[in-house]
């Protein structure tokens, strides 16, 4: 009886041990600094984000940093998809966030980081499930790859520290709400004239739209057929959200932003 009783308490304290350090997917940790650190504008179609408070909080930034990093494969291949995704997501923007604060704030841009040396997509700066990994490595090595995902509203959910991308949303994607979270993404971002619009008998759009044309396709048959689901977003006149809706209209790609998406601005 007294080694059942001792491996029964083994048990436990091992089942405990285990969950204590469970991932947790709520994100918590990464949502209060979202919560003190994004503020949003223009009704809710964009945000800014306080680099400057950001970096006032790097100790539990780097302790949420560090949770991401300690997942290993073995872990992630046993959660669900949108677990998955969410994880993904998240890191993005948390390492992007970390990338910007490296030099913050001695930078205008994140492409002041530069194109060959200091690539802030392609730099290896951190670890992601037991490897070394860059963020081109989240969003194209993994989220983007044929069949894993094939969710083109994550153009809409990860960011590029940039105003002329998606905004920062100003909490973590979480595995019960990604559907709606994703959906509210494109919504917002669609929303924004100042990005996205219908004038004079073209839709002018987001270079996203250009630059992964594809992974819209792919969903929809072309970009002006996934753009007809948001007409009523791009368009006011019933005539003009009619064209849209058909799929009709001429696209014309607007130029990027590439500002940092900073407070101060």
């Amino acid at each position: 009886m007294k080694t059942l009783t001792n491996l029964a308490v083994c048990v436990v304290l091992l089942t405990c041990t285990s969950l204590a350090q469970a991932f947790d997917h709520t994100h918590a940790a990464w949502g209060a600094l979202l919560r003190t650190h994004v503020a949003l504008i223009d009704g809710g179609k964009a945000s800014r984000v306080s680099y400057a408070g950001f970096a006032k909080d790097r100790a539990p930034m780097k302790a949420y940093l560090d949770t991401l990093s300690a997942v290993t494969e073995a872990e992630y291949r046993g959660w669900t998809r949108a677990q998955k995704l969410s994880f993904l997501i998240n890191a993005y923007n948390a390492f992007t966030v970390e990338k910007i604060l490296t030099r913050y704030p001695k930078l205008e841009s994140i492409r002041d980081f530069g194109s060959v040396f200091g690539n802030p997509w392609k730099d290896k700066f951190f670890t992601l499930l037991g490897k070394s990994q860059n963020l081109d490595g989240i969003e194209h090595g993994t989220i983007r790859v044929a069949g894993s995902f094939d969710e083109p509203r994550i153009h809409f959910a990860v960011n590029c520290a940039s105003i002329g991308c998606p905004m920062l949303r100003e909490e973590p994607f979480v595995a019960e709400r990604l559907e709606a979270q994703l959906e509210e993404q494109a919504r917002r971002f669609l929303s924004d004239r100042s990005r996205n619009r219908y004038r004079a008998g073209a839709l002018e759009v987001s270079k996203i739209f250009d630059w992964y044309g594809d992974d819209f396709k792919a969903q929809a048959g072309s970009v002006t057929q996934y753009l007809g689901r948001y007409a009523d977003l791009l368009a006011d006149a019933p005539e003009d959200r009619a064209a849209v809706r058909a799929g009709k209209a001429k696209v014309q790609f607007l130029d990027y932003d590439w500002a940092l998406n900073d407070t101060k601005r």
